[in-house]
């Protein structure tokens, strides 16, 4: 008798990989689509799932459209809702940090996205891409991905 966890481990694979972004300006937003297709290219699943998690707290992951005028409402949307100044209206911020602002902007957006992944290919709806959302840039963050399937 086979046990399921036995089974599992002969017909899923795992592959994992870390990306490092470097946004040069406080804020940004960078596609991410081609690097994850590489990736899911790379682990030779076929059938599974695709786990692209930013690994720092002041960063986001999420999907959208790939339209410039929506990524700087997006910018303008978020900077309203916290404002990165004045930085004295955080509590936060007392520690002597100047990036409260960061962590808020990033519960919005969130912390990860899962995508599908059928005959090899990120399975997106139309206009679907990945972004890496930086608020609080200008040094080196990570983004685990994580790519389970047969």
């Amino acid at each position: 008798m086979i046990l399921i966890d036995d089974y599992f481990r002969k017909i899923m694979n795992s592959f994992t990989e870390y990306l490092t972004f470097n946004v040069e300006a406080r804020r940004g937003f960078v596609n991410i689509t081609p690097d994850i297709r590489k990736l899911v290219t790379k682990s030779k699943v076929k059938e599974g799932l695709c786990l692209v998690n930013a690994m720092h707290i002041t960063a986001s992951v999420f999907i959208n459209d790939n339209e410039g005028g929506l990524l700087h409402d997006y910018e303008k949307w978020l900077e309203e809702l916290a404002p990165h100044a004045p930085v004295d209206q955080y509590r936060h911020n007392d520690t002597g940090e100047d990036n409260a602002d960061a962590h808020l902007k990033r519960q919005v957006m969130g912390r990860e996205v899962v995508i599908a992944i059928t005959n090899s290919e990120l399975d997106f709806g139309p206009w679907e891409q990945i972004f890496y959302g930086e608020f609080d840039g200008k040094r080196p963050k990570r983004v685990l991905v994580k790519i389970i399937g047969e």
